[in-house]
């Protein structure tokens, strides 16, 4: 460890095997993870479906270069426009990049339509969009831009449900507004349907872009493939990854036919975005992830964990203050710091993640058993019964 970078606060911990929901620490301890890689393990750990779509590609071919078509890649973009709102789509490595990427999108599109000036992007204040020069100022957050300056220009925030903050902040400049369709760093904060559908109108009247950042939320995390396709509502751009990737490395950025266009041969590119192994297990993550039975499993999990989590609440109020979240993205705020409690947790082979305001992220893989929500449930009541 001495030869890392002091730039996380690691836990005494290893592991050296993954099965499903669980994983084994290297002095054999077996813990089941409801942190999934925060969101990233959507099918659990060595699910063999994927070890085989990755094994059988790896005996073929790893990397050539975007300079040349990668028939892995064509196929899994092909996927991802049939299931959604897209018409095409960049593949990248990471959410940040994702994140990078839809920003260059939204500018490119109105240089191309010959309005250089509006280049400005509305974000949440204290929200999570990467840790990028450019994310973190989107972000908005003091913490994360604290000795990154100078400052990022091209960024306002306005106050997470203060709608007319929001409105007030756009200008002639705005092209787009950037939000987490569920904020996940921040604090497992959903916005709710009905908001999203007034974000899109403001978006239309003011004829700038909408941007639904999924990095986090999406890819069936929420019970549908997208968070925000319980209000119908259509963006223009969407970040996705973590999920889509099933624990490998996948970035992408979806995008309708009007700003895509302005993404011609020169624009962005990415040397490992795309690569036929990250290719094969997204396409296999798709084919199982997509399908309406699987969607249809996780909001029905999602409801008993959330009813079962609710009631643990009211027989706890001074310690629960509050259950928040959607599909299996869930979040358990406490009226007082939440390291005590997710510490806890571990020592009963539990492991978790911390959000902002107190909360802790419950993010379990998608095809997790009731049962394992069992033991779950079991241990949280319990932290709750001596913490």
């Amino acid at each position: 460890m001495a030869f890392l970078a002091n730039n996380y606060y690691r836990k005494k911990i290893s592991f050296k095997k993954g099965i499903g929901s669980y994983l084994v620490s290297t002095n054999g301890k077996k813990y089941l993870d409801f942190c999934s890689g925060i969101a990233v393990n959507s099918l659990g750990h060595a699910n063999p479906r994927l070890v085989k779509a990755l094994y059988k590609q790896a005996k073929k071919v790893w990397h050539v270069s975007n300079a040349f078509t990668i028939p892995e890649g064509e196929m899994l973009a092909k996927k991802l426009v049939k299931k959604t709102f897209a018409d095409s789509v960049i593949f990248q490595n990471s959410g940040t990049e994702a994140t990078e990427v839809a920003i260059k999108v939204a500018r490119r599109y109105f240089y191309s339509i010959g309005k250089p000036k509006k280049n400005r992007i509305l974000c949440v204040k204290n929200s999570f969009h990467g840790r990028t020069i450019a994310a973190i100022f989107a972000s908005g957050s003091k913490k994360m831009t604290e000795g990154f300056g100078p400052k990022v220009s091209g960024f306002d925030h306005f106050i997470f449900g203060d709608h007319n903050s929001l409105k007030k902040r756009i200008t002639k400049n705005t092209a787009a507004i950037m939000v987490e369709t569920i904020m996940g760093e921040g604090g497992i904060k959903v916005i709710p349907d009905w908001c999203l559908r007034d974000l899109r109108k403001l978006c239309n009247k003011k004829k700038i872009l909408l941007i639904l950042d999924e990095v986090q939320c999406g890819i069936g995390r929420s019970g549908d493939f997208f968070a925000f396709e319980s209000s119908k509502v259509k963006p223009d751009i969407v970040p996705i990854a973590k999920g889509i990737g099933g624990g490998f490395p996948i970035g992408a950025v979806l995008m309708n036919k009007k700003v895509s266009k302005a993404m011609v041969p020169g624009t962005h590119g990415s040397t490992f975005g795309g690569n036929p192994l990250a290719m094969s297990v997204g396409n296999e993550v798709m084919d199982i992830i997509s399908k309406k039975k699987f969607l249809n499993n996780i909001k029905k999990l999602s409801k008993y964990f959330l009813k079962n989590l609710n009631d643990i609440k009211v027989k706890h109020p001074n310690i629960i203050k509050q259950i928040r979240g959607k599909g299996l993205l869930i979040g358990i705020q406490l009226h007082r710091d939440q390291t005590l409690f997710i510490k806890k947790l571990m020592e009963n082979k539990l492991l978790t993640i911390k959000a902002a305001e107190n909360v802790i992220r419950i993010l379990p893989p998608l095809n997790v058993k009731k049962s394992e929500i069992d033991i779950a449930l079991k241990v949280i009541n319990k932290v709750c019964s001596e913490y």
